[in-house]
């Protein structure tokens, strides 16, 4: 049992909104988990899951493309938790690629066994990888900032597994299509007291909270308590829309027998822009390790050019000697990127 959840407030919750009236600008206004009801409710996906397990597998297969997508399988003991060994050397599941259908078929008769492995497929793309599923289960997307930014539309599938605690750098709608998911959701300043893990490897590609929700160790992890102060929880039954913004940390529960999950990660930052995970991953060679007085001289250059205002470092100067203290476009970002490659390969 997840205990955080047990104790925490649930997000805000909207009834009765049609499905092509999802309010986005509130939603981005907002900025914080909001779970729609029923968004769904009319999927083919969701209907045949409704009506039993063999009705959802027969379903997602129809669409299988062939190609081999990468799944993952972890031993009983695991629980579900898909993570790192017990001495933290290595990771608790295997994985490899085969067919969505292969995989479908060795899960269908150990689905409602219990204590049996655990199997997972991860943000598999739709569009690649089962074609022609949009074209009957898909979100109405009728607002201008997909059309500049199309989100990455993505299936996850398995049976009662745990993706620990992590955040992702994009924006998110996820539906419930099969079974139920529980998020467990935090803001992004509560990273200290989730106790991030190691930058690699990771479990499903990004950095995971060490804590186990099932059973917390407050005395590693004291800082958790904190953290548990200001969770949100968001129960999800079978053709909700759960949204949250991008760096929000989530640990997510898949608690039916046979579970799926439909997301659209999108950002409304230019795509030109590079990810700041890059960023982050240069700081930690060039300035994590300099004497205090440095750093705090550099988080002071750090918060005059970069999270100031965008204007700031620039509206003093002639618009033609700014370069890359104007707003960057994708001609400056090159250039940027030019410098960047020539001083790192120095």
């Amino acid at each position: 049992m997840n205990v955080v959840a047990a104790a925490a407030p649930s997000v805000q919750v909207i009834e009765a909104v049609a499905p092509d009236a999802i309010p986005y600008d509130a939603l981005m206004a907002a900025q914080a988990p909001v779970l729609l009801k029923g968004i769904a409710a009319d999927w083919p996906l969701v209907r045949a899951g409704l009506r039993s397990t063999d009705a959802a597998l027969d379903a997602l297969k129809r669409f299988d493309a062939g190609r081999p997508v990468v799944t993952f399988r972890g031993a009983p003991e695991i629980g579900g938790r898909f993570f790192y060994t017990e001495d933290g050397a290595g990771l608790n599941f295997s994985g490899r690629r085969e067919a969505l259908t292969a995989l479908l078929d060795e899960m269908r008769p150990q689905i409602e066994a219990a204590g049996g492995p655990s199997f997972y497929v991860g943000s598999t793309d739709l569009d690649a990888y089962l074609p022609g599923f949009r074209r009957e289960n898909d979100l109405v997307l009728n607002h201008a900032m997909f059309d500049a930014h199309p989100p990455l539309a993505s299936i996850w599938i398995g049976n009662r597994t745990i993706a620990s605690c992590h955040y992702d750098m994009s924006h998110n709608l996820a539906v419930c299509a099969v079974g139920r998911r529980r998020f467990t959701l935090f803001p992004p300043d509560q990273v200290a007291n989730l106790y991030p893990g190691p930058l690699e490897p990771t479990p499903g590609g990004q950095v995971v909270s060490m804590v186990d929700f099932a059973a917390p160790d407050f005395a590693r992890y004291p800082g958790f308590r904190d953290a548990m102060a200001t969770a949100q929880v968001a129960e999800m039954e079978p053709g909700d829309l759960l949204f949250y913004p991008a760096m929000w940390w989530h640990h997510v529960e898949a608690l039916g027998p046979f579970n799926v999950l439909v997301n659209y990660w999108w950002n409304t930052s230019p795509a030109w822009l590079d990810t700041p995970q890059i960023t982050l991953l240069h700081a930690l060679l060039s300035l994590r390790d300099r004497p205090a007085p440095e750093k705090r001289a550099w988080q002071a250059l750090f918060d005059y050019y970069v999270f100031g205002a965008s204007e700031q470092a620039g509206a003093h100067l002639p618009e033609a000697v700014r370069g890359p203290l104007a707003p960057i476009d994708a001609v400056q970002a090159r250039r940027l990127r030019a410098q960047l490659l020539n001083r790192l390969n120095r």
